[in-house]
């Protein structure tokens, strides 16, 4: 591929304006072989900035679902990164409209994973697989990879800003549900950023090693979950101390407890879930893969940030997320 060739590169993220896919748009705006990120996104605002940015980064505001907005986004496009999605573990969101969104809406699903999050991430999956090789209709063939994020942390984590009022409102204790010898990966979203913009790149250039290949985000954050969390929230607030593990029996009963309350009490109480059975079951099950290098070898990837820089970029964000909160009971009444 000669220069000019690389240099008339136009990728489109969509959900570029989400956790991950802003940092996936940032990282692309910085490289010399790209002419322009197209961001699409149906919380995008025109006044959106990445920064640093040494290509051309054009913002579109549009949902997913609508066909004619998103064909048009795509002229001229030679990579698409897919990150629109709505993510919901606690099941606030209808399956109907998660499903429309993170995978379409005529897909039909049979699998056994529990989650409905994770149902249609199971669906989107398969739809990639199907369409890695179609045929174009410039003669051309279309190339897909998946890119495999287990827990992602960083920057605009809101499940970090959750679990710190969580903690200060039990006097400064954070407890945790999963069992101490759990293992789970946790990567950086800056890393995950990292390895969709390699794995992009790479797919046009060697798309005989990568086509049709799912890749696991890996970098060096620690694996056991609840240390991660609390060396995360203390290092922002020293007062955040370590509690101690819920047993599993315990959550198991106050969810169908839950449950059966707000059978009883319908239409009158319409409580949001805090945690359900699915999620709880994912919680506590180990989902740790052993070093794997597949990454590095198809593509050369190496994580762009330490677990510490990782640690420091992470709690800097949750000092100012913190900061611009007002909530009662993160403050002292004064006589």
């Amino acid at each position: 591929m000669s220069s000019e060739m690389d240099r008339a590169q136009v990728y489109l993220v969509t959900g570029g304006c989400g956790f991950i896919g802003e940092k996936i748009a940032e990282l692309l705006s910085q490289q010399d072989y790209i002419k322009e990120v197209r961001v699409f996104d149906s919380g995008a605002r025109e006044e959106e900035k990445f920064i640093p940015a040494t290509t051309h980064v054009t913002v579109m505001k549009g949902d997913i679902r609508d066909y004619n907005l998103l064909l048009a986004a795509m002229q001229g496009v030679h990579v698409v990164i897919h990150t629109a999605a709505i993510v919901d573990y606690r099941n606030t969101v209808p399956f109907w409209e998660m499903k429309a969104v993170n995978v379409g809406e005529e897909t039909k699903y049979s699998g056994e994973v529990e989650l409905p999050y994770g149902k249609t991430k199971a669906m989107a999956e398969k739809l990639v697989f199907k369409a890695n090789e179609k045929k174009l209709s410039n003669g051309g063939k279309l190339t897909t990879c998946i890119i495999r994020a287990n827990t992602v942390y960083g920057e605009k984590a809101m499940f970090l800003r959750d679990l710190y009022l969580f903690a200060k409102a039990r006097n400064d204790v954070l407890n945790y549900l999963e069992p101490e010898n759990t293992e789970r990966n946790a990567t950086y979203v800056g890393n995950v950023a990292w390895m969709h913009v390699l794995a992009a790149r790479h797919l046009q250039l060697r798309p005989d090693l990568l086509a049709g290949q799912v890749y696991y985000c890996y970098d060096d954050t620690p694996r056991k979950g609840f240390l991660v969390r609390h060396q995360l929230l203390s290092s922002m607030d020293p007062s955040i101390r370590l509690g101690s593990h819920i047993p599993y029996w315990k959550m198991w009963l106050i969810i169908h407890l839950c449950r059966i309350i707000k059978v009883l009490l319908y239409p009158f109480w319409k409580p949001q879930p805090f945690l359900n059975l699915p999620l709880l079951n994912t919680i506590v099950t180990t989902f740790s893969y052993e070093e794997t290098d597949k990454a590095f070898r198809h593509f050369g990837y190496k994580p762009l940030f330490t677990w510490q820089e990782s640690k420091q970029r992470t709690v800097q964000w949750l000092k100012a997320a913190a900061g611009n909160l007002s909530c009662p009971h993160l403050h002292k009444k004064e006589n």
